[in-house]
């Protein structure tokens, strides 16, 4: 079964407290505060634990989207795949995260493998030129026009690398384009209008 809208997950603690995870001789904390989050160090264990994880997946039939740190020692891998997420997708990537994070000493209390439902992250620069067409809300680290979120269609062209740019409507209903580069963005996900029975329209 796939789930298209609601999002698919699994959970699993580790089989054994595995041993604290240093940087720099500081142990990083599973519920990260936002300054921590912030941080050098804590960007780089992040970036480790992104790497361990995609070379971990490397041969299963899923696309990893994020990892994340979330309170309460809570560890949530994102995954998807093209046909959609099943349940045994969830299982077999948490199977393998569970061991392989155990291996490498990464401490976490709780593992969430999920699908990321509607509202799925644009993290790479290869997923503004899959979604191209498609609503999106746009963060961008310095305001334009006194403002620093967007809402529209994205739009990205053929060169390489594609130029990026976003169809928004401003207060009197006109549209208008913003022209963006990837190192702009502070954030972006998938926004779609859906309808009452959760259909994209």
């Amino acid at each position: 079964m796939v789930l298209a809208l609601r999002m698919l997950s699994c959970m699993r603690r580790p089989a054994r407290a595995g041993r604290r995870r240093f940087l720099n001789g500081l142990r990083v904390p599973s519920g990260a505060n936002k300054g921590l989050r912030d941080s050098p160090f804590f960007l780089e264990f992040m970036a480790d634990i992104l790497t361990v994880a995609q070379q971990a997946l490397l041969g299963f039939d899923v696309e990893l989207v994020d990892v994340e740190r979330a309170p309460l020692g809570l560890l949530r891998v994102v995954i998807d795949r093209p046909e959609g997420v099943r349940i045994e997708d969830c299982e077999q990537v948490s199977r393998q995260l569970s061991h392989v994070f155990e291996v490498e000493n990464i401490d976490y209390k709780r593992l969430e493998v999920s699908s990321p439902g509607v509202d799925r992250p644009l993290r790479r620069l290869a997923d503004y030129v899959r979604f191209a067409g498609e609503r999106i809300e746009l963060r961008l680290h310095e305001p334009v026009e006194s403002r620093k979120t967007f809402t529209g269609i994205l739009r990205a062209s053929g060169d390489e690398p594609p130029v990026l740019s976003l169809d928004w409507e401003d207060q009197s209903g006109q549209t208008r384009t913003l022209p963006f580069s990837f190192d702009d963005v502070d954030r972006a996900r998938l926004d779609p209008v859906l309808d009452f029975k959760g259909k994209k329209r």
